[in-house]
């Protein structure tokens, strides 16, 4: 496995503190999300990097492992074990040894430390690799909780998708990963969401942006419009003298909230009014007239 540097990743030095990570990952997370770069394939992959960066780091355990044994920090616990029952002669041995010099990997020190010792005593248990899955949703598909059937290495995996899930989020199935050597416990399963574009609706978090058109005496007079939202079909109040590019927000009527059971993001509706075409020569001594009215004295 090549090793990844995760403080790279993140542009942060290797003593930052907790803050400093958040604000590296919130800061690169906002530029990097899918939302803002729909059609960037390495703007993607980038996020799912800085998510992995920041999972690692910002978990003080994770981080002190990776500390230590770099891109080996998963076994951590199992180098530890053997480190404990090596006998004490041997341990004395092998402290001295400066993997530095040799121009060996980490994994070679590992190696050269523990290898003879766990040979004789039984062969190491190691944790199954992890797996990578993506799942293509429509809007509507991620706007209520649902159940799904995946396939993975020939298995079938039912999972439940909560209302709310993000575009590029991704969700860790333990124990769905390929299966351990001797014995050694199976990988996770991470599934990356990808929500598709929807011709109506533009979101933005929790809420949802649309557009909808009015004909010019709606605007001047007043009157009800019918707009689609995810639940289904409204009518909406338009004020009398509405202009063009007015925005109204409806409360509640925007995308669920991840994981919160009855709470959603506001709706908010943009007034594109079209102008009258193909007048008939009444209709437009009409305007005339009114043009007439309207002008200053």
């Amino acid at each position: 496995m090549e090793f990844i540097d995760y403080y790279k990743i993140l542009g942060i030095e290797k003593n930052a503190s907790a803050d400093d990570i958040k604000k590296a990952y919130r800061k690169l997370a906002r530029k990097l999300h899918p939302d803002l770069n729909p059609n960037d394939k390495e703007a993607h992959k980038k996020f799912q990097e800085i998510n992995e960066a920041n999972e690692v780091l910002s978990d003080p355990e994770k981080r002190k492992k990776y500390d230590q044994y770099g891109k080996d920090w998963q076994h951590a616990e199992h180098f530890e074990q053997q480190r404990k029952s090596q006998p004490r002669q041997e341990r004395q041995t092998t402290t001295g040894y400066d993997f530095g010099d040799e121009g060996g990997d980490f994994s070679s020190f590992f190696e050269s430390m523990f290898g003879d010792a766990t040979r004789q005593r039984q062969q190491a248990k190691f944790r199954g690799q992890d797996f990578q899955a993506e799942l293509h949703l429509t809007l509507e598909d991620a706007g209520v909780t649902h159940q799904q059937t995946l396939t993975v290495n020939g298995k079938n995996i039912r999972i439940t998708i909560p209302a709310g899930i993000e575009n590029g989020q991704v969700i860790k199935l333990k124990g769905y990963g390929a299966p351990g050597a001797n014995g050694g416990p199976a990988g996770d399963l991470y599934i990356t969401f990808q929500i598709a574009p929807h011709p109506t609706f533009k979101r933005a978090g929790n809420d949802l942006f649309t557009t909808t058109t009015i004909d010019l005496y709606t605007a001047v007079l007043g009157g009800e419009t019918t707009i689609d939202t995810l639940s289904g079909k409204v009518k909406l109040k338009v004020n009398p003298e509405t202009q063009p590019g007015t925005k109204v927000r409806l409360k509640g009527k925007g995308f669920p909230v991840y994981k919160k059971e009855g709470e959603a993001g506001d709706l908010y509706v943009t007034f594109d009014v079209k102008l009258p075409t193909n007048l008939t020569d009444k209709q437009r001594e009409l305007f005339s007239e009114l043009s007439q009215l309207t002008r200053p004295l």
